[in-house]
């Protein structure tokens, strides 16, 4: 169910983060991205914490990214990392470019 739910909201054209309010990661990956101006449903930040099945959500992006922890951050399908990555991406300039590439951006 995990694996399905996960799968389900990744897609081609948009952002989405899994993570957990109370973590500071979360919050600098959610900061720095909410200084993009998105289309309307192309960003998509998903609150894993009080999910029955948090744990096997965790489980899941650790087989298909590597790391269990949140955020986890995907640009279009490909995980780009957590909130120093996102960080990193952006002050390199490199983040409005992958936004742009996947349409995401006004």
């Amino acid at each position: 169910m995990a694996q399905e739910f996960v799968k389900a909201q990744i897609k081609g054209d948009k952002v989405v983060v899994f993570l957990k309010p109370s973590c500071p990661y979360c919050v600098l990956a959610k900061d720095v991205l909410s200084k993009y101006s998105f289309k309307s449903g192309h960003v998509e930040f998903i609150d894993i914490s009080g999910r029955d099945n948090m744990d096997a959500i965790q489980d899941y992006l650790q087989q298909i990214t590597g790391a269990r922890t949140v955020p986890r951050v995907f640009i279009g399908e490909a995980c780009i990392g957590g909130g120093s990555d996102v960080e990193g991406l952006a002050r390199s300039g490199k983040l409005e470019g992958m936004l742009q590439k996947i349409g995401a951006l006004q």
